[in-house]
């Protein structure tokens, strides 16, 4: 009985914002990680394809694109194991706490990785891979928990946590760009060591105040957990196996190659995931048809985060050769036009939470799969200004830059689809997903930001001053991509509101 009431309290509290106070641990802790994470993510394209004397690898585009595009995917890809092991085994509290230690271990060993090279350096991405999916899709299972009413209310706190979000992406290439481009590039990369560390002190002052017991226990049964503590011994073993023949050579990996494969290996793994659910998960009838709307969610959800994770590769390197980035005789970092879309967020957020509330009290609201159409034509906006600046620099034989403002003005339409999809879609994921399965349908919606990663990983590299004519292409196919998707989806508008009509506020 005490621990339903500390439940209750938890998330009948409304003193931060009008929500409750628990949600300001989680918005400081997702912000520090996001920091770590978008502080090193743009960074390493920049310094795997620099060359060996400027400190970098000395990778070609289409490699060093290839694995941001993996190490992107995998991050995302290992929420689905991570909510797997909060919900059988840790409870999503000590998840989040324990990704969070292995996050900070391994941006410090990328930042070691300039003294102790290639080892230390994928060594770190893989730890940070391991943490990130520890604690990614449990804390934003622990939001929805915050919010047991449902309704708008949910939405209009996923938005405030989504602008927690972008206030650590927002600050990380700020200070990573100017520290890693003018400084050196292991005070970049250890920059976001130093934010990942002040994240956990913060989540460890302040969660058992203003959580109360939410998120503590997990749901597995003794032999559920002990099935979990061998599928983690078996996976490190695999692991610790392929990275050893791999940095003795016995193992040649080709990342080009790898990505395409893990793209057609996660979108078979994930459907058949779905299958499992709908044959031998158990659910009830209503059950099923929630399952049905995340499947359709996560689809159209690949297809936008296919276009808008171009930002680290395809949009950072136009960033880098094609655009004018000297203001007053003084030559900024490319990173930081990376902290435009999380400008935009921060102004846009409260705008969209405050619609989403109008809208609901009106009793207008536009449904999940509705707010998903708006973003994928935003997306489609913000790659079609792009064509006729590449188009410009074509012209030109690429000894043109244009202005930032290009950049800009497609990062504000790609930033209003975000905002009409992703906190959205986050919100969806608690809403309709089987209690038993919390944490599995977040690491289920960030399997789709996995798969956008690794497609936009791949083509990334096309940005190349030898084929220049590839540039206005890759921007046009992408902006047509993302509209034809925006129209098949909104064909199913009717359909999918009439299978969540019967959804209820709480599961």
């Amino acid at each position: 009985m005490a621990q339903d009431e500390s439940v209750t309290h938890a998330s009948q509290d409304r003193s931060f914002f009008g929500h409750p106070r628990g949600l300001s641990t989680l918005f400081f802790t997702e912000m520090w990680e996001r920091m770590a994470f978008y502080g090193l993510r743009p960074l390493l394209v920049l310094f795997m394809s620099a060359a060996i004397l400027d400190g970098g690898f000395g990778f070609t585009r289409r490699t060093a694109s290839a694995i941001v595009g993996i190490y992107a995917a995998s991050v995302y890809l290992a929420s689905l194991p991570g909510g797997w092991i909060a919900d059988r085994l840790l409870g999503l509290r000590r998840a989040i706490w324990y990704g969070a230690i292995l996050i900070a271990t391994g941006q410090i060993c990328v930042a070691l990785s300039v003294v102790f090279a290639r080892p230390a350096f994928f060594l770190g991405l893989i730890l940070i891979v391991f943490g990130t999916g520890l604690l990614k899709p449990n804390i934003s299972a622990i939001v929805g928990d915050l919010y047991p009413e449902g309704g708008s209310r949910r939405d209009a706190g996923f938005s405030i946590f989504y602008m927690g979000i972008n206030i650590g992406a927002l600050i990380a290439p700020l200070v990573t760009g100017f520290l890693g481009e003018k400084v050196g590039w292991a005070y970049g990369f250890g920059a976001g060591g130093v934010a990942m560390l002040l994240g956990l002190l913060q989540y460890k002052l302040r969660a058992q105040p203003t959580l109360g017991s939410i998120g503590m226990e997990p749901t597995g049964t003794p032999e559920q957990k002990r099935t979990v503590r061998l599928a983690i011994m078996g996976a490190l073993l695999v692991i610790v196996l392929l990275v050893v023949l791999a940095m003795t050579g016995v193992l040649q990996l080709n990342p080009v190659a790898i990505a395409e494969k893990m793209t057609l290996v996660m979108l078979g793994m994930t459907l058949a995931y779905f299958l499992y659910l709908f044959l031998a998960g158990g659910l009830t009838g209503d059950e099923k048809k929630r399952v049905g709307v995340i499947l359709v969610l996560f689809l159209f959800a690949t297809i936008f985060w296919s276009a808008f994770e171009q930002a680290p590769t395809s949009l950072n390197l136009f960033a880098r050769d094609y655009t004018d980035r000297v203001i007053f005789g003084w030559e900024m970092p490319t990173l930081w036009l990376q902290s435009v879309n999380s400008i935009f967020v921060i102004l846009l957020a409260p705008v969209f939470a405050a619609i989403w509330i109008a809208l609901g009290k009106r009793n207008r609201d536009l449904s999940s799969p509705g707010k998903f159409t708006v973003g994928l034509l935003f997306a489609g906006l913000g790659f079609l200004i792009m064509v006729p600046a590449a188009n410009i620099i074509l012209s030109h034989g690429g000894a043109f830059r244009v202005s930032i403002w290009w950049l800009c003005a497609s990062y504000l339409l790609q930033t209003i689809g975000e905002l009409s999809l992703s906190p959205v879609g986050l919100s969806s994921m608690t809403k309709l997903a089987p209690r038993a399965f919390a944490g599995q349908m977040m690491g289920v919606w960030f399997t789709a930001s996995a798969l956008g990663n690794l497609i936009a990983g791949l083509v990334g590299g096309n940005i190349d001053p030898e084929k220049l004519e590839q540039m206005p292409r890759l921007f046009q196919q992408t902006s047509l991509f993302l509209f034809g998707a925006c129209i098949v989806l909104a064909l199913l508008i009717v359909p999918i509101r009439r299978m969540m009509r019967e959804v209820p506020g709480k599961h």
